[in-house]
Parts: structure tokens; C-alpha cells; sequence
């Protein structure tokens, strides 16, 4: 197939947001069979086109969401392609299906963020050829929210490099605990965005608690605004809770990261459609705790390889959990592997892209 996927313009490809991350993995995979072709925004020190594991990466105009929607349409014009795929951005897809209808448009939505339960976004819906959710979840939060469309809806989950997200040697695993000063103590991860949603606050909490019958350290890696982290650490100091804090890390060299921790938190607060970043730690081998919303219980599952959190509103149930990782290395141990083999089976790029080749073809 001729393949086109057009990225949202908020961040070029390659780029550190998590759409971006998805987008250039699958197309990668999908390269290998097709001809694929990412449209992304032109940003400083990226060459208008380039090439990427066999992706023709090319990057339009953009500036405003007008903008760079009128230089996508200027691209497509008079070229043919077999689908186009449209990620996150339903209006895109519509105006693109209108521009193209010798074409199949689809729309790959990775949240619920861009399709509010609007009459504008319900009437973009009907364009497209295939809905793509990347959970059950999403896919029946979306079902719900639009009931018309819900025969187009299909689930295709995300996946992960397990060649470069894999548990460590025990050198990696000391190298990257020097590199911050930790040494040999429990110690307790959580990577993502750090805002309110995402439930850091929580953890804190979590690992004071917990830290009253074992001894641990917290690490924080993410992106934040300079006010709120400022606010976390200052929580972090009251509550007398070891934390470090290595500041956003590009997702390039994030996979170091998770070789230092025993444990992955992912407290969040409201609906994760997937949660990437759980099938990163368990690829990395490390159990997870999480909270039992969201697409996140497809993924985690309770005592084999981390635990749900029923009532993730409270520190109490993930301090719990905490205190029972870190007095086993080896049930630490046998649900890291137990999650490393369930992300082989079912959570790869490869996966990812022959789902949507099939679903596409």
C-alpha cells in the first residue's frame, strides 16, 4: 500500500511528544511492507524532507492549525495514496476525506481529548473511513460519546522498542544509579508529563507513608511547569520524601532512566486511554503499580505482573503496594519478567503496525 499519515501540528516528527513517538514507530514497522510517507510541520533545524528507516518524512508550512492544514490539503493535492491516516485531529480528517474521496482516510485518536461531544466533531466523524482507538477503553468511551459511529470503530494498541526498552544488566543498572547519586536502596519511578492529572502528589504521599517501613527513593522524570514543580518539591521537603528529580529527558535516551528503578507508579488520576508508559517499564522489567482507570487494567494485570490501585484517589492503596515490592526482590523479579513477556506477545511496533496493515488493506 501506498500510505500516508499526517501528524498533528503541534510538535514535528521526530519529536518527544507521545503522538509523535507513535507515529514515527508504527510508520517504521509499516515501512517495511509499504511505501510510507509522514507530513509533519516544518520546524528549525529540520530539513524540509528526510528520510527515516525507509519513512519519507516530509514537513509543510504550519504556524497556526489553519495554516498548516492548508499546506497539508497543498501537498496532497494530485498525489494518489491507498489511506491516509489522520492522528488526533478529526477535522483534518474530514476536510482531508472531502479533498480526497478516491481515498481511504481514517482517523487513529490516541485520548479523548480531541473529540468532545460537539455537533462540529460528531459531523467531522462521519468522513472517516475507519475510527482507530488505541485501547477497549477508548474504544467504548468513543462508542458511547458517538453512537452513529461507533460500526467504524476499531482497536489497535501501541507497542514499544523492546531492543532498546529491556531489563538492564546489573553494570547498566548500577551505571545509571551513579549517574544521580543513588546507591543501593528501593527505588521507585515515575516518567510522563508532570501535571495534576498524572497524580505525582499521590506518589508522594504513597512513598512517605511506605517509607515508614522500608527505606526508598523516588525518582521523577517529565516535563513540568516551572510552578508546579516548584510546588512538588516543596511538598516533597515537607514530607521528608528522597526524591530525585532529573527534569525532561528527550524519549531518545529515556529507556536509561528506567534502568535504575525496581518499580514503576503510575498514579493517574483520570482516564489514560493506554498509558505508554507502563509497557515501557514492564518491557524494561520492572512490575508496575497503577491506578485501575482507563485503558491501564489491559495492560496491567493484578498480581501477575504489578497491581491496580481500586481507590487511586488515596496514597494508601499504593504505599501498600510499595512496602510489599520492596521486602521481595523476588516477587519484584517474577512480575518484571511476567510483564517483559506479555509486552513480546501483545505490545510490540511490529504488532501495532500488522493490525492496522490488515485493518487498512
Amino acid at each position: 500500500m501506498n500510505i500516508l499519515i499526517v501528524a498533528p501540528e503541534r510538535l514535528p516528527v521526530p519529536g518527544s511528544g507521545s503522538v509523535e513517538i507513535c507515529i514515527l514507530s508504527i510508520a517504521r514497522q509499516l515501512a517495511k511492507k509499504h511505501a510510507v510517507t509522514v507530513l509533519s510541520r516544518a520546524s528549525a533545524g529540520l530539513p524540509m524532507e528526510s528520510t527515516d528507516e525507509g519513512v519519507r518524512i516530509v514537513r509543510v508550512r504550519s504556524g497556526s492549525s489553519k495554516v498548516y492544514l492548508a499546506s497539508v490539503l497543498r501537498f496532497i493535492h494530485g498525489k494518489t495514496y491507498d489511506v491516509i491516516q489522520v492522528d488526533n485531529r478529526p477535522h483534518y480528517m474530514a476536510a482531508i476525506q472531502r479533498a480526497v474521496p478516491q481515498s481511504k482516510v481514517t482517523l487513529f485518536l490516541h485520548s479523548l481529548t480531541f473529540v468532545p461531544s460537539t455537533r462540529l466533531v460528531a459531523a467531522s466523524l462521519k468522513h472517516a473511513w475507519w475510527i482507530v482507538a488505541n485501547s477497549a477503553s477508548l474504544k467504548q468511551k468513543l462508542s458511547v460519546r458517538f453512537p452513529s459511529q461507533a460500526h467504524k470503530i476499531r482497536t489497535v494498541e501501541l507497542g514499544v522498542d523492546t531492543d532498546r526498552f529491556r531489563p538492564p544488566t546489573d553494570f547498566e543498572r548500577a551505571q545509571a544509579r551513579s549517574r544521580y547519586g543513588i546507591g543501593d536502596v528501593f527505588t521507585v519511578l515515575f516518567t510522563g508529563r508532570i501535571i495534576p492529572r498524572k497524580g505525582v502528589p499521590i506518589l508522594l504521599k504513597a512513598a512517605q507513608i511506605a517509607s515508614k517501613q522500608v527505606p526508598l527513593h523516588l525518582v521523577i522524570a517529565g516535563r513540568s511547569k516551572e510552578g508546579y514543580i516548584r510546588k512538588l518539591k516543596a511538598e516533597a521537603a515537607k514530607l521528608r520524601v528522597a526524591v530525585t528529580w532529573t527534569g525532561n529527558k528527550n524519549h531518545s535516551e529515556i529507556h536509561s532512566i528506567y534502568r535504575m528503578a525496581d518499580c514503576f507508579v503510575c498514579p493517574s488520576q483520570r482516564h489514560e486511554a493506554f498509558g505508554l508508559v507502563n509497557v515501557e517499564a514492564m518491557a524494561s522489567g520492572l512490575p508496575v503499580i497503577a491506578s485501575q482507570i482507563g485503558g491501564i487494567p489491559e495492560i496491567i494485570k493484578h498480581g501477575v505482573n504489578g497491581y491496580l490501585v481500586d481507590d487511586y484517589w488515596r496514597p494508601e492503596g499504593f504505599a501498600e503496594y510499595l512496602v510489599t515490592l520492596a521486602q521481595s526482590k523476588e516477587l519484584r523479579r517474577s512480575l518484571g519478567g511476567s510483564g517483559r513477556s506479555m509486552v513480546l506477545q501483545s505490545f510490540t511496533w511490529g504488532r501495532t503496525a500488522e493490525k492496522l496493515a490488515a485493518l487498512y488493506s
